[in-house]
């Protein structure tokens, strides 16, 4: 794991938070505020390879860029790139950076959850093992997620403040392209930086 940005401390419970972030939204900015009230820290993770596709669209280092600008001087929180994007590889990369005895929370939103639930591992039981290894903590999106019974001790909802089932970063890419207003969808820091580079033509992912 390569930090671009680290928060200074050692936390107990880290919430990670790994995405495209193509671009980043003030919906990636409200699960990592909602988590600060329950982790020490947060880190944003970019994967350099995806498990499920291949980056196209903006290039990796300009969501580098836009997610260092979008979190300016939010304390306790950090950035960092992940060599692989599986929720178990970054967790092992985690605990390489942060020590053996950090507590893991994964954030992310009820579609999110079950896509991570519902994923080929290779094994059957292997996403109930996993989670001995991190906790999952799951915002409302477009409805509440409701984990598998044996899974439900390591999930967790996670309470947003403010609604956000409107926002993603598909929204702003579509949005820009029809021409329609985008701007409340993505933090005030970034909105020039992300008009110059999804103003471009870009093919989508």
């Amino acid at each position: 794991m390569e930090f671009v940005r680290r928060a200074q401390g050692v936390p107990k419970r880290l919430g990670v938070l790994p995405g495209t972030f193509n671009p980043i939204t003030i919906a990636h900015l409200a699960l990592a505020h909602a988590a600060q009230g329950c982790c020490d820290e947060v880190v944003f993770v970019l994967p350099r390879t995806l498990p499920h596709k291949e980056y196209s669209g903006a290039s990796f280092a300009e969501r580098l860029e836009l997610l260092e600008a979008a979190l300016g001087n939010v304390n306790r929180v950090s950035v960092a790139v992940a060599d692989a994007g599986l929720f178990v590889e970054i967790a092992a990369e985690c605990r390489q950076a942060y020590g053996p005895d950090v507590r893991l929370a994964f954030l992310c939103g009820r579609d999110a959850a079950e896509r991570i639930a519902a994923w080929d591992y290779g094994s059957r039981g292997r996403f109930s093992s996993m989670l001995g290894l991190f906790d999952i903590l799951v915002a409302d999106r477009d409805g509440e997620y409701t984990p598998p019974r044996e899974s439900s001790p390591a999930i967790q909802k996670l309470e947003l403040v403010g609604a956000f089932d409107h926002v993603s970063a598909s929204q702003v890419r579509e949005r820009l392209t029809q021409g329609d207003p985008w701007e409340h969808l993505v933090p005030s820091a970034v909105r020039e930086r992300v008009r110059q580079i999804y103003g471009r033509s870009r093919p989508r992912d």
